[in-house]
């Protein structure tokens, strides 16, 4: 149930409906609603609302989790509290009509609480107590407790963990930074630094920082079943040249270009 969430949540609403990396036929778009319905989030419009907002005014006050108001805002705090002025205001000028023309994305928004319902909570706790004899106080503990605390933080370590610590190979002028732990927790979605150099890869990560990266994997699979199709991605002189101008000076090329000098 993680990973179908998680599947929901980055190769759905973050990296098909937010920054359109790839196009997606309506089977497979069905199946991220539902995915993403399991997760326990927003709907699909807030949620992409809100990353298309983070990408267009990082780390400001139009950033729904800016990280100038301190770590514990960035992880959990915005969720919390009102929407800052600027944010409200500005995210009213944000163009998403590609997202609310989609006839997947308006039947969640009409049905977000009976599918959040539904996939979330019922569906994961019959299953396991009607296939294989689970106990129902150990369901409901694993499945609406931890499984969707975990979910949920996993997924706000990329704003909050992924903007304090990590290398940031292709720009070192911003804050989201490339980050192991966050890759780990979030199956493919670590490589911050990257995906704010290049929002439009579908592998939301370098081809070498491929390790961990289910999502990418996922989407790939689909593409071979004719589901996904269109996969957009920068060519490796494109993401050289990033680099060489901008990075922290940790990427691997350097490395090897170095060390071809010194041969």
């Amino acid at each position: 149930m993680y990973i179908i969430s998680n599947f929901g949540v980055f190769a759905g609403a973050h990296r098909y409906w937010s920054h359109k990396c790839y196009k997606a036929k309506l089977p497979l778009r069905i199946l991220f609603l539902i995915c993403f319905s399991t997760s326990g989030q927003s709907t699909i419009y807030n949620w992409v609302r809100n990353h298309c907002m983070h990408h267009k005014y990082c780390d400001t006050a139009a950033d729904p989790h800016n990280t100038q108001r301190g770590f514990f805002f960035t992880h959990i705090g915005w969720v919390a509290i009102k929407e800052d002025p600027e944010f409200i205001e500005k995210s009213k000028h944000l163009n998403l009509s590609d997202v609310t023309s989609d006839p997947v994305v308006i039947f969640g928004e009409k049905y977000f609480a009976l599918l959040q319902l539904f996939f979330g909570i019922i569906i994961p706790t019959m299953l396991p107590v009607y296939l294989w004899n689970e106990t129902w106080s150990r369901v409901i503990i694993l499945q609406v407790f931890i499984r969707y605390t975990i979910t949920l933080n996993s997924v706000w370590t990329i704003n909050s963990i992924a903007h304090a610590w990590g290398t940031r190979p292709y720009n070192k002028n911003i804050k989201p930074a490339d980050n192991n732990f966050v890759n780990y927790v979030t199956i493919g979605e670590g490589y911050h630094n990257y995906h704010h150099a290049f929002p439009w890869d579908y592998r939301s990560a370098e081809i070498g920082n491929n390790n961990m990266n289910y999502t990418t994997i996922f989407i790939n699979i689909c593409a071979k079943l004719g589901l996904a199709y269109d996969l957009r991605y920068p060519s490796i002189d494109l993401i050289k040249n990033i680099v060489l101008k901008k990075g922290d000076g940790t990427h691997p090329i350097l490395h090897k270009m170095q060390g071809s000098k010194s041969d």
